[in-house]
């Protein structure tokens, strides 16, 4: 009869792969400045509220 003894091994890695997928550590995070996000926020908002382009004037007779 043979017995593979690395099956002990192996299963314990996977399962200590799993657990780590299962509950990631926190990532580094990436902190924005305020300055920087109310900016861009006022930016985009002034062109929502900005007139549409005109449009051509057609030509009718």
């Amino acid at each position: 009869m043979v017995t593979d003894r690395t099956a002990p091994v192996e299963t314990a890695t996977l399962a200590a792969e799993v657990e780590g997928l299962l509950e990631p550590a926190e990532a580094d995070g990436v902190y924005r400045d305020t300055r920087e996000c109310s900016s861009a926020l006022l930016f985009f908002g002034l062109l929502l509220i900005s007139p549409p382009t005109p449009r051509p004037k057609t030509d009718n007779r």
